[in-house]
């Protein structure tokens, strides 16, 4: 077996991953103000909160484009390629799943799994990680299959956001809310539901009682199992650094990685925003 590994650019790579023939990574891009931008080419992540503080309004993402995945597959024969495992972002956060399930049939000689991660980030990241550590082992197609399945049952994210006007934007929270949650020094606290759905998950009064409540949630969620932890975050470097610092003094975990929100996410959630998020080790 020659497996090819396919995502998208909200998923968190490190520099050496991204650097990998096996490993095709599908742009997308970002509109700020008339123009367009794919982060990693044109755009950091701190240029992006930058340019969208200062928009005239919200940027808009677009899905990945299906005509340059269609390239890749019909390219991956001629490359030696038996089997391509495509791992993309939430079908709740984005079309792009639902529109290219009637590929995986479409090209000879190609075995093709599209499973939908429900996450993004982080999580997402390390999925990719782990199907290329396990083809570079030897594992079998159905076997990573497997594995990649148990860790997308078992991986969540919970999101503490600064700024609820991105999300009333974003058409996730009415503005009569937005207005008595700012009032009233809410934080939601979001995460991806089983659907793999950005939703409110609890309502906490202050940010220093959301970071508390994010940190019992880490707790009680990895207590019997190996996971990878990774706090992340919009821009917000300190914040991250001290959640991190609470979960490793709390017990939660001796090893806690910090990544940084995207275009993607980060234009839903905004600048400010800080996450939690933890796959299984399998």
């Amino acid at each position: 077996m020659k497996l090819a590994v396919i995502t998208d650019s909200s998923a968190y790579l490190s520099a050496e991953t991204l650097q990998r023939e096996d490993l095709f990574v599908l742009d997308i891009p970002v509109n700020i103000d008339g123009e367009e931008y794919v982060e990693g080419v044109n755009l950091t992540a701190e240029e992006f909160y930058q340019k969208m503080a200062q928009a005239s309004e919200l940027p808009k993402t677009s899905q990945p484009s299906i005509a340059k995945l269609d390239e890749i597959l019909t390219s991956l024969k001629e490359q030696g390629y038996t089997h391509a495992l495509g791992l993309f972002l939430s079908s709740g956060i984005s079309g792009f799943y639902q529109n290219i399930q009637y590929m995986v049939d479409d090209y000879e000689g190609l075995t093709i799994a599209f499973p939908d991660t429900r996450i993004t980030s982080a999580p997402l990241g390390y999925m990719v990680e782990s199907v290329l550590k396990w083809a570079e082992q030897g594992d079998g197609f159905e076997s990573i299959l497997d594995r990649v399945t148990e860790q997308i049952e078992n991986t969540a994210a919970f999101i503490m956001v600064d700024d609820l006007d991105h999300l009333v934007k974003g058409g996730r929270l009415s503005n009569g809310a937005a207005i008595l949650g700012n009032l009233l020094s809410i934080k939601p606290i979001l995460y991806f539901n089983d659907q793999g759905v950005i939703e409110v998950y609890e309502k906490v009064r202050t940010e220093k009682k959301a970071t508390k409540r994010l940190v019992e949630i880490g707790k009680e969620a990895i207590a019997n199992g190996n996971y990878q932890i990774t706090v992340i975050h919009g821009n917000a470097p300190q914040k991250a650094a001290d959640l991190r610092q609470l979960l490793i003094d709390s017990g939660v975990a001796t090893d806690v990685s910090i990544a940084t929100f995207g275009s993607v996410i980060g234009t839903h959630l905004g600048e400010g925003s800080i996450a939690l998020g933890y796959t299984p080790i399998v």
